[in-house]
C-alpha cells in the first residue's frame, strides 16, 4: 500500500522588499542653495552608512575599515540611524515539519495513537542593503539589534537561524496519514536608512569651500521571526503554532 515518502522540511523566510526600493536612485535631501544635481544610488547611501563616524549611536573607529590617517581610508559621512516607522506582525508559511503518521493497514479498525516528533527551522530576516555590508564594525544589519528587540521579537539578527523541537500526542483515524505542521510567528520592521553629512563653515589650513548639511535616506524592510526567551540561557527558540493534518491512505 502506498506510503508517504519522509521528511522534515526546513522553514526558510527571506527580506521583504519595499516597494519603494524598485526606483534606481534615491535624490537628497538639500537646502536651496545646495548642488540640485547632488544624487546618491542606494547602494552608495549605504556604503556612506557603513563608514559613517557614528552608527546607530554607536562610534566607529577608522581601523574598522582597514586603516586610518591621512593614507587610509575616510569617515564617509557625520552619522547614519535606522529610523522605525512600522512594526507589525504577521504569520509565515505553513509548513510540514514531520514525518507521516500512518494508520493504512487493511486489518485496521481504531485510531492508532503516536508521538508526535518534528523540528522547524527559522532563517533570520535580511535587508535588501543590510545583506550586503556584514564583516565591518558594527556591522549594518546587527546595528538593528536594538531597534528589533525593542519590540516582541528577540533574536540577535547577527544569527544565521532559530529553531525549535516540537514534541505532541495523537491519535490517526483509520485510513488516514497524519503529520504535524509549524507556522512560524513572524515580525516586520518598516524603516529607512537616514545617513547625514554635518555642514562645515569651509575654510582652514588647506582651504575648503562651505558645505551644508545633507541627508540622505534610503527605505528598507526587514522581516524576521518572533523567538520566544530560552530557559536557563539556552538559545531562544522560534515562536509559532504547531498543529496537525491528515491525508487519505
Amino acid at each position: 500500500m502506498p506510503k508517504r515518502k519522509l521528511q522534515n522540511k526546513k522553514i526558510r523566510i527571506v527580506a521583504a522588499v519595499s516597494a519603494l526600493m524598485t526606483s534606481g536612485a534615491v535624490v537628497v535631501a538639500l537646502p536651496p542653495s545646495a548642488n540640485a544635481a547632488a544624487e546618491k544610488t542606494p547602494e552608495e547611501i549605504m556604503r556612506m552608512c557603513q563608514r559613517a563616524k557614528v552608527l546607530n549611536d554607536k562610534e566607529q573607529s577608522l581601523e574598522d575599515f582597514g586603516g586610518g590617517g591621512i593614507a587610509g581610508p575616510n569617515f564617509e559621512a557625520s552619522s547614519c540611524e535606522f529610523v522605525t516607522t512600522k512594526m507589525e506582525p504577521f504569520n509565515g508559511p505553513k509548513q510540514k515539519v514531520s514525518i507521516d503518521y500512518a494508520n493504512c493497514e487493511p486489518n485496521s479498525t481504531e485510531p492508532t495513537q503516536v508521538q508526535l516528533q518534528a523540528s522547524a527551522e527559522v532563517a533570520q530576516g535580511q535587508g535588501k542593503y543590510t545583506v550586503t555590508q556584514q564583516g565591518f564594525a558594527a556591522g549594518i544589519f546587527g546595528a538593528l539589534n536594538a531597534s528589533w528587540v525593542d519590540h516582541e521579537a528577540t533574536l540577535d539578527l547577527t544569527v544565521k537561524a532559530v529553531g525549535t523541537n516540537l514534541t505532541d500526542k495523537a491519535k490517526v483515524p483509520v485510513g488516514k496519514v497524519l503529520y504535524m505542521t509549524f507556522v512560524p510567528k513572524m515580525q516586520r520592521m518598516t524603516g529607512v536608512w537616514r545617513v547625514k553629512i554635518d555642514a562645515h563653515p569651509g575654510g582652514g589650513t588647506a582651504y575648503t569651500k562651505p558645505r551644508p548639511e545633507q541627508i540622505f535616506e534610503v527605505p528598507e524592510v526587514i522581516e524576521g521571526p518572533v523567538v520566544r526567551d530560552g530557559a536557563a540561557g539556552a538559545p531562544g527558540e522560534a515562536a509559532g503554532i504547531r498543529d496537525t493534518e491528515t491525508v487519505d491512505c
